[in-house]
C-alpha cells in the first residue's frame, strides 16, 4: 500500500471513530504526554500503523518501547459516563475536537455529549537554567470542564494509572500506598524486589513512583483491579477510600490507582483539576570515572541536593504548578518567538516538537555544586553518554543553557582522564544505560575520527558561549591528545564507520574529514585561549593546509551543479555535508571554509531532493531530520525553506506511530528497512538555526 493510501485509509478509519479534530501546528507522529526523563517518557502513538490517529480517548499512552503505560480517564456529566483518556472498555468516547501542542504542552479539547467541554493540557516542564526544578522527574495534568451548552451539569472527574509505570517486567510484585502530605493526596507504588540501577525492557527497576492531586474534600480515591475501581466511578461516580491490600505482579488482575472528584454542579465558569506523577530515585549512575582500578562511582540523583525526601520533592512539584506553568509559557513564547522569527511556521513546528524529547533522554545527577548530566542513547541501542549522540543534540542546548554541555561532557572527561580508557582517540560512549562502565579494553564501537571531532568542537561551543578558559586548560592534555590524532587521521579518512554507523563503513569520506578539519581550526582557538601560541600555530597552519587540500579531494567541480561527493574521488556520488556547519556554528565562516563551498551546496541540495527530503547520500534514500536542519541552517535562504518545507509535510502524514524519529525514507515517509530511531534526543540538532553565533 502505498503513502496515499494508507493516509486515506487513516482519515477514514478516524472519521469512523471519532468527530473530526483540528490538529495544530501538526499531527505529529506520535504526541508527547509525559515526556521529561529517560523512565518517565509516556506518549501518545498517532500514525497510521497502529497508532490513534491522534485522538486521545480510546488508545493506550505507551512507553517509547511501545509498552502500554497505563492511564484512564472517565468523565460522568449528568450520571452518563464517558472515557477521554486510554482505552478501557464499555462506555463511550468523547468527541475530540483539537489539538495543538508547544515546546512544554500537549493539549486536547474534548466535546462530552454536547453538554461540556474538556481542557485537557499535559504540561511536561523544561527549565534548562533551573535545575532544581529540572532535577524533578515529574510531569503535570490539568483537566479543565466547563459548560458547553449554557446549562449546569452535574460533573464527576476521574483518572488513574497503572502499576505498568514501576516496572517493564508484568511479572514484577508491586507494592502501594495511599496517602497525604502538605495539601497533596497521593498514591505510591513501586517494585516490591527493588534492583538500582538495572531496567528491565529499558523501564527502570527501581524507584518510588507518585500519582498525586490535591487533597480536598470532594476527592475520593481507591486502589485494586482495573475493572473493579473504575466500574466503581462509572456505576456510582464515586470511589470507597479504600486499599486493595494484595500486592501482587503487575499483571495479575492489574492493579490501578484511583482518585474521583465531584465536581458538582458545572456552568460556564471553568473548573480545574490538577494531577501529577512522576518518579524519585536515590541513586542514579554508576561510572567508571574517579574509583580506584575497575571500581564504580554511584551518583545520585540531582533533586536529593534540594530535598530531604522523595516526597517533599513531590509535594514541591505539585505546589509549584503556577511558577512551573509560568515557566513553561515562558520557553514556549521564546521558542515560538525565535523560530517564527528565523523560518517560520514548518520551522517551529519543528523545533517544538523536538524541546521535551531532547531533554526527555537526560539524567540529572550529582550535587547542586557539581551536576553530572547523563544522556541516554534512546531507542537505536541504548548506550550512554554516546558522543556523536551528544554532538547532534548540542544546538538546543547551546540555545537554552550552555553550561548543561560541561555537565555532559564530564562523564566522559572522568573515564578518559583517569586512565579507563586505552586508545589514542575519543571514546565513542560509556556503556549501556544506567551503568557507565566504559570501555578499560577500548573495545568501544570504533568511530576515533569522528569522536575526536565532536569532542573539541563541542568544548571550544561551550568555552565560546561562557568564556570559561578554565575549562580548556583543564582538560588541554587530552584535547591536545585527540588533536594529534586528527593530524595525523583527519585529511585522508581511514575506512572506518560516522556517526551515521548504520550507512556501514567507507573510506575517504568527504563529510567525516571535513569534520577532522574543522576540529582542528577548533583546537587552533582552544591553544589561543590558553595562551599556548606554538600550538595555535601549529593546528592553525594544519588545519589551512588541510582545508586547501579537502576541497581537491571531495568537490565534484565537473557535476552540474558542482557539489562534494560521499568520499573523495567518487564523482557519482553526493551526500550531505551535515559537518560544514561547525564551522559556522564556532564563528570561523568564510575565513576557514570559504564561501564558495557554503554556496555550491546550497544550489546543489534542492537538486537531490525526493517527496519528503533530501537523502543522507547516495547509498541509500532514507535521510535524517537533524543532519538536514544542520546543512538548512547554512544554506541560502530558499534552499533552507526547501529542507524545513519538506520535513514539516513529513511529520504531518507520515506512517510511523513512535515518538519522532529522525531516520525516515524520503520517498515514502517511514522507517527504512527495520530502523527505527525514535524519541531519541539528536532532534535538538532541529535548532540548528538558533544556535548559530
Amino acid at each position: 500500500m502505498g503513502l496515499g493510501s494508507v493516509l486515506a485509509w487513516w482519515a477514514l478509519f478516524g472519521s469512523l471513530a471519532h468527530a473530526v479534530s483540528t490538529f495544530s501546528p501538526a499531527r505529529p507522529p506520535a504526541i508527547p504526554l509525559a515526556v521529561k526523563a529517560p523512565y518517565l517518557n509516556s506518549w501518545l502513538r498517532v500514525g497510521s500503523d497502529g497508532g490513534s490517529g491522534g485522538y486521545l480517548a480510546g488508545s493506550w499512552p505507551t512507553f517509547w518501547t511501545e509498552q502500554i503505560t497505563g492511564w484512564v480517564g472517565f468523565i460522568r456529566v449528568d450520571g452518563k459516563a464517558y472515557n477521554w483518556l486510554g482505552a478501557p472498555p464499555g462506555v463511550d468516547l468523547v468527541d475530540q475536537t483539537d489539538f495543538s501542542y508547544t515546546s512544554t504542552r500537549s493539549t486536547f479539547l474534548m466535546n462530552v455529549g454536547g453538554k461540556v467541554e474538556m481542557n485537557i493540557t499535559f504540561l511536561s516542564p523544561v527549565t534548562p537554567t533551573d535545575l532544581k526544578r529540572q532535577s524533578l522527574v515529574f510531569s503535570y495534568l490539568e483537566v479543565g470542564v466547563h459548560s458547553l451548552d449554557g446549562a449546569d451539569h452535574d460533573v464527576q472527574l476521574y483518572t488513574d494509572c497503572s502499576a505498568e509505570w514501576a516496572s517493564g517486567d508484568q511479572s514484577a510484585i508491586v507494592e502501594w500506598d495511599y496517602k497525604t502530605a502538605d495539601g497533596v493526596a497521593y498514591h505510591e507504588f513501586t517494585r516490591q524486589n527493588q534492583q538500582p540501577i538495572s531496567e528491565h525492557n529499558e523501564q527502570a527497576n527501581w524507584g518510588t513512583w507518585f500519582w498525586s492531586t490535591k487533597d480536598v474534600d470532594n476527592l475520593s480515591w481507591q486502589s485494586g483491579a482495573d475493572v473493579d475501581v473504575r466500574g466503581t466511578f462509572i456505576n456510582q461516580g464515586v470511589l470507597p477510600n479504600s486499599k486493595d491490600t494484595r500486592f501482587r505482579a503487575v499483571r495479575d488482575s492489574w492493579p490501578v490507582f484511583g482518585f474521583s472528584n465531584d465536581l458538582g454542579s458545572v456552568g460556564a465558569s471553568h473548573v480545574s483539576t490538577l494531577y501529577t506523577i512522576g518518579v524519585t530515585q536515590g541513586d542514579a549512575i554508576q561510572l567508571l570515572g574517579e574509583g580506584e582500578g575497575g571500581s564504580l562511582t554511584t551518583y545520585p540523583s540531582l533533586w536529593k541536593s534540594y530535598f530531604n525526601s522523595d516526597v517533599e520533592a513531590m509535594t514541591f512539584f505539585y505546589n509549584d504548578y503556577g511558577e512551573a506553568s509560568k515557566l513553561a509559557t515562558d520557553l514556549d513564547n521564546r521558542v515560538a518567538r525565535d523560530s517564527l522569527a528565523a523560518a517560520g511556521q514548518d520551522y517551529l513546528t519543528l523545533t517544538s516538537l523536538s524541546v521535551r524529547q531532547t531533554f526527555g533522554a537526560l539524567q540529572f545527577t550529582g550535587t547542586d555544586s557539581d551536576p553530572l548530566v547523563f544522556l541516554k542513547e534512546i531507542s537505536s541501542n541504548s548506550d550512554i553518554q554516546t558522543v556523536d549522540v551528544i554532538f547532534p543534540a548540542i544546538p538546543l542546548i547551546l540555545y537554552t543553557n550552555p553550561t548543561l554541555i560541561k555537565y555532559m561532557l564530564k562523564p566522559l572527561f572522568l573515564n578518559q582522564e583517569n586512565g579507563h580508557y586505552p586508545n589514542r582517540n575519543a571514546i565513542h560512549d560509556l556503556g549501556t544505560f544506567p551503568l557507565a562502565r566504559g570501555y578499560p579494553d577500548g573495545s568501544d564501537e570504533p568511530m576515533p575520527l569522528e569522536e575526536c571531532g565532536n569532542m573539541i568542537i563541542m568544548v571550544l561551543a561551550y568555552a565560546q558561549r561562557t568564556g570559561d578558559n578554565d575549562y580548556l586548560r583543564e582538560h588541554y592534555e587530552i584535547l591536545r591528545q585527540w588533536a594529534g590524532f586528527l593530524v595525523d587521521e583527519a585529511l585522508i579518512p581511514a575506512e572506518q564507520i560516522s556517526t551515521d554507523d548504520f550507512a556501514g563503513p567507507l573510506a575517504n569520506q568527504t563529510n567525516l574529514g571535513l569534520k577532522g578539519i574543522i576540529g582542528l581550526r577548533a583546537m587552533a582557538e582552544i591553544s589561543e585561549r590558553v595562551r599556548n601560541d606554538t600550538d595555535a600555530k601549529s593546528y592553525g597552519d594544519t588545519a589551512t593546509s588541510y582545508i586547501a587540500q579537502w576541497q581537491g579531494f571531495g568537490i565534484n567541480y565537473e557535476a552540474e551543479p558542482p557539489h562534494t561527493t560521499l568520499s573523495y574521488g567518487d564523482g557519482a556520488s553526493h551526500g550531505l555535508l551535515y559537518n560544514l556547519y561547525a564551522n559556522s556554528l564556532l564563528g570561523f565562516g568564510d575565513s576557514f571554509v570559504p564561501r564558495s563551498v557554503y554556496d555550491m551546496q546550497s544550489a546543489f541540495y534542492p537538486t537531490a531532493a525526493n517527496e519528503y527530503g533530501i537523502p543522507l547520500d547516495t547509498r541509500h534514500t532514507y535521510t535524517k531530520t537533524d543532519w538536514m536542519l544542520w546543512a538548512a541552517a547554512i544554506a541560502g535562504p530558499e534552499t533552507r525553506d526547501t529542507f524545513i518545507r519538506l520535513i514539516a509535510r513529513w511529520i504531518d502524514v507520515t506512517p510511523t506511530n513512535l515518538a519522532l524519529t529522525d531516520l525516515y525514507d524520503t520517498i515514502n515517509g517511514d522507517y527504512p528497512g527495520g530502523l527505527r530511531f525514535t524519541a531519541r534526543p539528536v532532534v535538538g540538532g532541529h535548532f540548528s538555526l538558533l544556535a548559530l553565533p
